[in-house]
């Protein structure tokens, strides 16, 4: 090995143990992103490999597993949206592309989350693209029971067993009026996610023989529960804007899941800081960035779990525009 190393300094960095190596082969993980790569290996490797044995697990185990997976790609495109792990924006894109929860464009996504990111108004609904609250006008439109459900979708319970539901179909309605009134770039948008997801269903229903309700019930719904279990405290209403925006102190396992997303007011601040460098940064930061956002914080998901489960966390009329 050391005559390995004196031949050059190119063979010199091959050698683990050499000092050069020790110190610079962390610098280049960091560099080319590797944590994020190994992420993206994972879910894709995990996803194809659950799928190509589902009829050999119990579904009690496939349905945690099959969650996880599609939550942890909502995470990855997340993370892609926002320029990592390269520089090219179409390297980023295809490995965001792949439709495995099947109802969300990944196009559509990265520009309602970007507009999200730029309003001023955050949670406002007739600003905020990423808003689960509601507008006066919709609002005396609504009967006793739509307006029921909304509290129920307020609660944590409801958010996770009755949010997948309502906020596929309430996208799904929504692109469907924009599709109809033929604005640009919609019909190529959603041609080229029906390409996509025809083949992910054709790995899924013929290749592996999954039955489709089985998909959606054992990976499609609980993956984007728990997506809308990162989403349920991320945002408040509050007169100013950097109020609005939690911190969780998530463990470990979690802030793996979420990328890190879960450190949202830092997020929101510096949105291009990458998911494994934002625990460093808000441990530095800490006092800083909870005195700025008010102090809006939870201990973790167990802690949401406890104040919220059955309980409405806030109204869904939305209080600045509650006078109109």
């Amino acid at each position: 090995m050391a005559h390995c190393c004196r031949h050059s300094r190119v063979n010199a960095l091959q050698c683990t143990d050499h000092p050069l190596a020790r110190a610079d082969l962390p610098a280049l993980w960091r560099r080319v992103e590797g944590p994020t790569w190994l992420v993206a290996a994972a879910v894709y490797g995990g996803w194809f490999l659950l799928t190509w044995h589902h009829h050999a697990l119990p579904w009690w185990l496939v349905l945690p597993l099959g969650g996880w997976l599609i939550g942890w790609h909502g995470g990855l495109q997340h993370e892609v949206i926002h320029g990592h792990p390269t520089r090219r924006p179409g390297v980023n894109a295809a490995l965001a592309m792949l439709p495995v929860a099947l109802w969300l464009p990944y196009p559509l996504y990265r520009s309602r989350h970007l507009s999200h990111h730029a309003t001023p108004q955050l949670t406002d609904p007739l600003a905020d693209t990423e808003s689960f609250y509601v507008e006066p006008g919709r609002w005396r439109r609504l009967g006793p029971g739509r307006r029921a459900l909304l509290r129920v979708h307020n609660t944590l319970a409801g958010r996770l067993l009755l949010g997948p539901a309502l906020t596929i179909l309430a996208f799904w309605r929504e692109e469907g009026a924009r599709l109809l009134r033929n604005e640009p770039g919609c019909v190529r948008i959603w041609a080229a996610h029906a390409v996509l997801t025809a083949a992910v269903l054709l790995w899924v229903l013929w290749v592996c023989g999954i039955p489709l309700w089985a998909y959606v019930m054992l990976y499609v719904y609980p993956g984007t529960a728990l997506i809308l279990l990162r989403s349920y405290t991320e945002h408040r209403p509050a007169a100013e804007q950097a109020r609005r925006t939690v911190i969780v102190e998530a463990g470990p396992l979690m802030r793996l899941l979420f990328l890190s997303n879960n450190f949202h007011a830092l997020h929101h601040e510096r949105p291009g800081i990458a998911w494994y460098e934002l625990p460093r940064v808000y441990r530095a930061e800490r006092e800083r960035v909870l005195a700025e956002n008010g102090g809006f914080l939870f201990t973790g998901y167990g802690d949401i779990l406890r104040r919220f489960l059955w309980r409405v966390k806030d109204s869904p009329l939305h209080p600045g525009h509650a006078g109109g």
